[in-house]
């Protein structure tokens, strides 16, 4: 196995765009790493982006964040003005695994592994996130719903990766939030999971809202007809009631040892109800 350590975004495209043989990028590691040490992978080429700029930086741009793709879990949690802004984005992340994998796991590495149930997918997507891709040819934006494209699987070609994320602005009266089901207290994988991201008018009426569920589906799901189900509404009894009904109708889930197709796609309506009244809560509504 070859280690690499690029002095560039470009060199590292082109390294990985000509190899051959299997290559893996080294940015959290936490996935790579535990694949190295189990046998489960044998790369030919290790290209180590961790030191390339702006890959450890969380930078204010156009009233947003850039969140570089080696910035973990932890310190986007240490992060005061992003976890204002974007809380359910950051409470995703710092799900991911123990205290120790957090001070390594990135969000960025998250999204490229394709797990239907990645606990930071969820959230960036009803945030409208957008993944900054390098590839041999040059630099193109991505939103992150059209990364994953099936457990395991990403959109990205030989030779591409995410440099960063871009999380865009928000007003004073907007706010997310993010939940998951799983079966034990912590360190586990989500059954069902919910994010929810909208934003208020002057009242307190719900003017823009985005719904999106884990684990139900091949990949995270963006379910339209249930944000505009809140839209207009306070969250009365009605409004929440539709927004549950169109979530549910929505899950393709499997039944596997963890969960049935049943009970996924019930914990899943629970879970976007609550967070909803969660993010109104957070930015400023009264019920």
């Amino acid at each position: 196995m070859r280690y690499v350590k690029p002095e560039s975004f470009e060199a590292a495209a082109t390294l990985l765009r000509d190899e051959d043989g299997t290559s893996r990028i080294l940015a959290g590691g936490t996935d790579v790493l535990v694949q190295l040490k189990a046998e489960m992978v044998e790369p030919d080429l290790m290209v180590d982006m961790k030191h390339l700029p702006g890959m450890r930086d969380i930078a204010a741009e156009n009233g947003g964040f850039r969140v570089g793709a080696a910035v973990s879990g932890a310190e986007m949690g240490e992060h005061t003005a992003l976890k204002a802004m974007w809380p359910g984005v950051v409470e995703g992340v710092e799900l991911i695994g123990s205290s120790q994998v957090q001070s390594r796991a990135t969000m960025a590495g998250n999204l490229c592994t394709g797990s239907p149930a990645g606990d930071s997918v969820p959230a960036m997507v009803t945030a409208g996130a957008v993944a900054r891709v390098q590839s041999p040819d040059g630099v193109r934006d991505v939103p992150v719903i059209d990364i994953p494209t099936g457990p395991g699987k990403n959109s990205l070609a030989k030779g591409e990766f995410i440099t960063s994320i871009f999380l865009p602005a928000r007003p004073d009266n907007a706010s997310d939030a993010y939940l998951r089901f799983i079966p034990r207290t912590e360190m586990d994988i989500a059954v069902s999971s919910a994010a929810v991201s909208l934003e208020l008018d002057g009242n307190g009426v719900v003017a823009t809202a985005h719904v999106a569920v884990g684990a139900v589906a091949p990949t995270v799901l963006l379910v339209k007809d249930a944000g505009d189900a809140l839209i207009g509404s306070k969250l009365d009894d009605a409004a929440i009631a539709s927004l549950v009904s169109v979530v549910e109708a929505a899950c393709n889930p499997i039944t596997d040892k963890r969960g049935t197709i049943e009970f996924r796609t019930k914990t899943a309506g629970v879970l976007a109800k609550r967070a909803a009244h969660i993010a109104y809560a957070r930015a400023g509504g009264q019920a």
